[in-house]
């Protein structure tokens, strides 16, 4: 008997068109490659394609004819729901929606273990800089932290913690974020940064303000993009190994289509686990 053929041989990628920014790309970019290698040793062949809210969305699709969908990062819960009714299987990657299927890594954990670093490293007053809340990985970053200052007997002062504004310059948004914290009456002490990008701007801020890193503030960041462990001093970060989201999220994929699409629209849940890595911008010897 011939072995059957896979249901899925075309995946589609999608990425939403705010990721496709250079900040995003060291995070977004190994994701992809990781499931396009998946793909490759699959047989399957993986198109890539960036979209907003305002495209076309069915259009584009039309041109790649996927039989399946790979979601990362944020997406608008409507354009979730409109990719879902074309009736493909589709998986989130790096965002969570009830009744969808994901992958995603361990946010939460990962909020906790950089705050529960600094405060284990004598840190008292530590602040955070969060992008949007609405975003699934944001909002478990900032519970992590959350919970980890509760465990700890230590009150969160809303005054140490800020989203940065979603337009304009970035690292100008940083900048402010920080020269007011840094003159509000409870100066920071540490700092944790919702991702590697905001926290590597974030120590050339302190630095260039005349401070220490991390003698007079200590810094922690979270995704451990490759630029982290070159900063000076080395930037420490909560790891997510990139490559494997991409690859499970691929393989979660092609796994439920085994008895054709019966399992296509169970939701179900994978989390990746994460890792501190500790270095010099938190740790003094």
């Amino acid at each position: 008997m011939a072995a059957r053929q896979p249901a899925i041989g075309r995946i589609v990628f999608l990425l939403h068109r705010q990721h496709n920014t250079q900040a995003a790309s060291p995070f977004y970019l190994p994701v992809l490659h990781g499931a396009e290698e998946a793909c490759r040793e699959r047989g399957v062949v993986l198109a890539f394609v960036v979209v907003g809210p305002a495209e076309p969305v069915r259009d584009l699709l039309r041109l790649h004819q996927p039989d399946a969908l790979l979601c990362a990062g944020f997406f608008e819960p409507e354009m979730v729901a409109a990719l879902r009714d074309t009736g493909k299987p589709l998986l989130l990657l790096d965002m969570r929606l009830p009744g969808y299927r994901s992958v995603n890594p361990d946010h939460g954990l990962g909020g906790y273990l950089a705050t529960r670093h600094l405060i284990e490293g004598g840190r008292r007053r530590i602040a955070m800089l969060t992008g949007p809340l609405a975003h699934y990985s944001i909002l478990e970053r900032y519970r992590g932290f959350r919970q980890a200052l509760f465990d700890a007997g230590m009150l969160a002062d809303p005054a140490l913690e800020v989203q940065l504004q979603n337009s304009g310059n970035a690292v100008d948004n940083i900048g402010r974020a920080l020269d007011a914290l840094l003159g509000g009456a409870r100066r920071p002490d540490a700092l944790f940064c919702y991702n590697d990008s905001t926290a590597l701007a974030a120590l050339r801020h302190c630095q260039a303000r005349g401070l220490a890193v991390p003698r007079d503030i200590a810094i922690v960041g979270f995704d451990d993009i490759d630029a982290a462990a070159r900063a000076s001093p080395p930037l420490s970060s909560v790891r997510i190994d990139k490559d494997t989201l991409g690859r499970m999220g691929v393989d979660a994929l092609l796994g439920t289509t085994d008895t054709g699409s019966s399992l296509a629209t169970q939701a179900t849940e994978q989390t990746l686990a994460v890792q501190l890595m500790a270095r010099a911008s938190s740790t003094q010897n």
